[in-house]
């Protein structure tokens, strides 16, 4: 099971393109707020799960890749 999500998860998931970008940027923010200030980067695009869940209140059920 993944334990960080981007945006192209979410799309994955089924969620449009500009809702998932948006979510992973509110959950960077709040990690921002929980202390973990290397999430204030417009570079990282890969944040908790648990994260993305507690914004969207569901529980999130993402498989790996054959990949890695």
């Amino acid at each position: 099971m993944k334990e960080l999500i981007t945006k192209d998860d979410l799309i994955q998931l089924g969620y449009p393109k500009y809702t998932s970008i948006r979510i992973i940027r509110q959950a960077k923010q709040m990690m921002v707020q929980k202390g973990y200030p290397f999430y204030n980067n417009k570079r990282l695009g890969r944040v908790p799960k648990m994260t993305v869940e507690s914004i969207l209140g569901c529980e999130l059920e993402l498989e790996e890749d054959s990949h890695g």
